[in-house]
């Protein structure tokens, strides 16, 4: 059975999950044009969150639709980029690593 790219990155990101890994903040370079860059931004500045950016992550109706990031294999989407750097936290918060 041939897997999706974001299943791998799920396995991925759940096979290497330890103490020493941070939440991984994945951004789109299609999205980040559309607004996302701002967000992205933002989410450097904590060194807590190892952020990414991949030029194709899969999801090109959304992609075409809202400001969105996968954080650690899951969709997180804003409607501004500010309400996209609040979701990511959240979504951190009510989803923890360990």
């Amino acid at each position: 059975m041939r897997k999706s790219i974001g299943a791998m990155r799920k396995e991925l990101v759940l096979l290497f999950r330890g103490d020493f890994l941070n939440p991984i903040i994945e951004f789109c370079i299609s999205n980040l044009g559309s607004g996302g860059y701002e967000a992205l931004q933002v989410l450097e500045e904590d060194p807590n969150l190892d952020i990414v950016e991949y030029g194709c992550l899969d999801h090109c109706d959304l992609c075409a639709e809202s400001l969105y990031a996968l954080v650690n294999g899951e969709v997180v989407t804003g409607e501004t980029p500010e309400l996209l750097v609040k979701a990511i936290y959240q979504y951190i918060e009510e989803n923890p690593m360990f």
